[in-house]
């Protein structure tokens, strides 16, 4: 009965080990019998979280733009360890980052409608929301701006990005801290 559950299981989409022993449980089955399965499972290579982590960045990222904090966060709610969760957000630089941030902002902006400063707002809105650092995001939509018209561009130099930025990384840490 178990293997019949992770075979369902893993029948719609590739899941972690601690997603199985999660749905093992669910459904009764005893940790000691889960843990048999799974470690079966775990030899003959049906269930590896680190193949597992590595798709899943290359899959997020590039499908949805998801930052690294975004996936680190969806890797650890899945249950995947963190130095294995590391080593697969390790194949994301900080210049793949920038860069999918850059082309999030350019694909958004031929559409967004506003003012600069409101049009400015929502970008940095869906990059922080997407889990991009305050100086990434904030430099992206600047340059963006920049490069659409001459009144967005008059009030992309008025940005300081590294001010921003700052400011941004303060309240980020406070927020943290209050939870």
């Amino acid at each position: 009965m178990a293997r019949e559950i992770c075979l369902r299981q893993l029948a719609v989409r590739p899941r972690t080990r601690a997603e199985l022993a999660t749905a093992l449980a669910k459904r009764g089955i005893s940790e000691e019998v889960s843990a048999e399965v799974l470690d079966r499972y775990d030899e003959v290579g049906i269930i590896d979280d680190a193949a597992f982590a590595r798709a899943w960045v290359s899959s997020r990222h590039a499908g949805r733009g998801l930052a690294r904090r975004a996936l680190a966060n969806e890797l650890r709610q899945r249950g995947v360890d963190g130095d294995v969760a590391r080593e697969a957000l390790g194949e994301l630089d900080e210049t793949t980052e920038a860069e999918t941030a850059r082309a999030l902002v350019e694909r958004k902006l031929r559409v967004a409608r506003g003012e600069p400063d409101a049009v400015f707002r929502r970008l940095v809105g869906m990059l922080a929301r997407k889990g991009y650092p305050p100086g990434v995001a904030i430099r992206a939509v600047k340059d963006a701006l920049a490069a659409q018209s001459a009144e967005a561009a008059e009030f992309a130099e008025q940005i300081d990005a590294d001010a921003l930025a700052d400011a941004e990384g303060e309240l980020d840490r406070d927020n943290r801290a209050a939870e």
